[in-house]
């Protein structure tokens, strides 16, 4: 069932993207030529009007192909004879209808929530040697640790201990309504006992718990942004070297994921509630990456769009519409190769168990 409701997502995902394309081409005046969701053998496909609609086999993608799309045209109303502002526009749709709906499925699970655990101090352990005037109160909250905004109590040890080792943090802290930073402020865990167990903590918890509509509406945001976060620190990481391409995970290894989450929680609405949450940090992700400047996505074509204005600026002439289409066409074929990498790698994982 999780697998079923894990390939819908997916399929919805992916027809949330493209129709942000198309509803943004229409609002514009383009020349939609087909609208399909999927890739691959046709499953469904009608005619209407001047577009041609299809719906495929494989749940991998989709597409809206626009007039003058990728080849130049002399239709008045194909993409390329567009203005460069209704090209971003139409261009950036399919992510901001992916963050949407990402949003809306938060939205949706955070509804059903009794409270939101902010991250304002509420006690001290006994001893704690950071209780101060001049360090952290009881009704602190923690508004930036090391650069980093903390929307949940949870974010503080998370990023507290991304610190590279140092046990220097730059802390932020709104108190009174003023902030007040923290800069190179020494913190190390400390063992304490709590509940008849020995603990390394920083001597500090959190229970303050948010209820009510306002702040289901501004905890479902925050939640947002820390999923747009979390793909910014997974990208940088594979940057950096911290995580390899083995580490990344394609649509089998996601559904894998999505269907565990499900079928090891405690009840089935449980499970269905973890599935939908993979499904809105997947959706957000989706909004992330395809804006990204590379060839084939949705940013890699808002950059060209910069750059070709900036030439015709410059030279006065037209940069011919073959260019970025032969671009565009390496840059799907890479992903396309990169995309058969980790699914292989995702079969292998899946087996070996």
């Amino acid at each position: 069932m999780y697998i079923i409701l894990a390939v819908f997502i997916f399929g919805l995902l992916i027809a949330v993207h493209e129709l942000g394309h198309f509803l943004a081409a229409k609002a514009c005046g383009v020349r939609v030529n087909e609208f399909a969701i999927g890739m691959g053998p046709e499953l469904w496909s009608r005619q209407r009007g001047e577009t041609f609609y299809s719906l495929r086999a494989l749940p991998i993608g989709g597409f809206c192909a626009m007039e003058g799309e990728d080849e130049d045209s002399d239709d008045p109303r194909s993409f390329n004879s567009q203005s460069g502002l209704r090209k971003f526009i139409i261009l950036v749709a399919g992510s901001a209808m992916n963050f949407l709906c990402g949003l809306l499925i938060i939205l949706l699970i955070f509804s059903q929530a009794k409270g939101f655990n902010a991250p304002v101090i509420t006690e001290f352990y006994d001893g704690c040697p950071y209780e101060s005037q001049d360090a952290f109160m009881v009704g602190d909250r923690f508004y930036k640790v090391n650069g980093q905004r903390t929307y949940f109590a949870g974010d503080v040890s998370v990023y507290m201990a991304r610190n590279g080792g140092s046990d220097l943090m730059d802390v932020v802290i709104i108190r009174d309504g003023e902030k007040i930073e923290l800069n190179d402020y020494k913190m190390t865990l400390l063992e304490y006992e709590r509940n008849g167990q020995k603990v390394m903590r920083y001597g500090f918890s959190f229970g303050l718990r948010e209820s009510g509509p306002l702040a289901v509406i501004k905890y479902s945001w925050y939640q947002a942004m820390d999923f747009m976060r979390l793909v910014w620190i997974g990208l940088a990481d594979l940057i950096t070297g911290g995580v390899g391409i083995n580490d990344m995970a394609g649509v089998v290894g996601v559904v894998d994921i999505m269907n565990t989450a499900g079928e090891e929680a405690a009840t089935v609405s449980i499970g269905v509630g973890n599935v939908l949450y993979l499904g809105a940090f997947i959706a957000i992700n989706l909004a992330v990456m395809n804006l990204l400047p590379i060839p084939a996505l949705d940013g890699g074509r808002v950059l060209f769009l910069f750059l070709t204005g900036l030439i015709e600026f410059i030279t006065r002439k037209k940069v011919p519409s073959k260019y970025e289409a032969y671009i565009n066409t390496a840059g799907f074929a890479f992903l396309m190769a990169l995309m058969v990498v980790i699914m292989f790698n995702d079969v292998v994982r899946i087996i070996r168990g």
